[in-house]
């Protein structure tokens, strides 16, 4: 079993201010790296009006400043806003300051308004996508080379490379990853994973395995659910009111798990959010079982830093002693 701490860094008015929320998260990705967790995962959005986090290299490096052996991992970057030669220096910087810790996630984006932001067309996306990673493999050897017409060099030279995953919504988008990427960003959505294994398979690769089970994309551990579903209820809607309007600004309507309008009773029977007792907690991993990611999301959408600890500190006493890691 995996264990993955997931921060957004979103910090709507009614909560806590952004500078409390990435000190708390920057202590946590301490905690959790001192506990054993194998990875945190950083999003990236831009012109959100609760500060989604832009940029998450930075946050990355800063998260390795404070930890030793949690790997670090982009999921997704948006690959096609950035220039790609600064972004190749900016990972390649990234990698040598965490210990060789970040694995590179990469995504094509899909909110018209970010890429207008960045003078870049929506349409163009996938191209740039594959040229962006054709760059990096090129950019990460050290060795001068060419790129439309311009003469680069992308030094320090990064040892070893970040590892690439490109993530994805549509089967085209998991058969690609095996074609040129090192890796698939896991869906949520098992039924993207086939075609991914079989690819890989096809091109002689090694077989991933079967689709790591995956927990719920928030968990929350509580002694008392119903209280705790109180606190927590107005930043889940809040998380998935905005991801509804992103859908709709992308494509003229609420799509994918945020198709219909989430009150507090849908959030509560959905299995991507859940609250339970510890008790509950170390059923859910025995359920999981060893091929699996187990999620923690402890800051999500601007959750009170002590209130989430109150929560970490529940996990580290009653429920991580007792998951089976394999």
């Amino acid at each position: 079993m995996q264990l993955d701490l997931s921060y957004d860094m979103r910090a709507p008015e009614f909560g806590p201010s952004a500078a409390d929320l990435h000190a708390a998260m920057l202590d946590q990705v301490e905690w959790a790296d001192a506990l054993g967790f194998d990875s945190v995962g950083i999003g990236e959005h831009h012109c959100s009006p609760d500060g989604y986090n832009p940029s998450p290299l930075v946050l990355a490096a800063a998260m390795g400043g404070r930890s030793r052996n949690i790997r670090l991992r982009t999921c997704v970057l948006l690959a096609p806003l950035y220039d790609p030669i600064k972004l190749a220096e900016d990972a390649a910087v990234t990698q040598l300051v965490t210990g060789g810790r970040l694995d590179l996630g990469i995504g094509g984006g899909y909110r018209p308004a970010e890429f207008e932001m960045f003078g870049r067309k929506l349409e163009d996306r996938w191209g740039a996508l594959g040229e962006v990673i054709e760059l990096l493999r090129l950019a990460w050897t050290g060795e001068p080379f060419e790129w439309r017409g311009r003469r680069c060099r992308v030094t320090p030279k990064p040892e070893p490379a970040p590892r690439i995953l490109l993530g994805g919504g549509s089967a085209a988008a998991a058969r690609r990853a095996a074609r040129i990427a090192d890796g698939w960003y896991p869906p949520l959505d098992p039924r993207l994973w086939p075609p991914y294994r079989e690819a890989c398979i096809e091109l002689g690769q090694d077989d991933p395995g079967p689709y790591p089970k995956q927990g719920p994309i928030f968990l929350w551990i509580s002694k008392e659910p119903e209280r705790a579903w109180d606190r927590l209820m107005p930043h889940v809607l809040h998380q998935l009111r905005s991801y509804s309007e992103w859908t709709v600004e992308a494509y003229g309507r609420p799509v994918g798990p945020y198709a219909k309008d989430m009150t507090e009773e849908t959030a509560k029977q959905s299995p991507a959010y859940q609250v339970l007792t510890p008790e509950g907690a170390i059923a859910l991993g025995e359920q999981l079982g060893d091929d699996s990611v187990f999620f923690l999301n402890p800051l999500l959408a601007g959750i009170e830093p002590e209130f989430s600890w109150e929560m970490l500190r529940l996990y580290e006493r009653e429920v991580h002693p007792y998951l089976r890691r394999g």
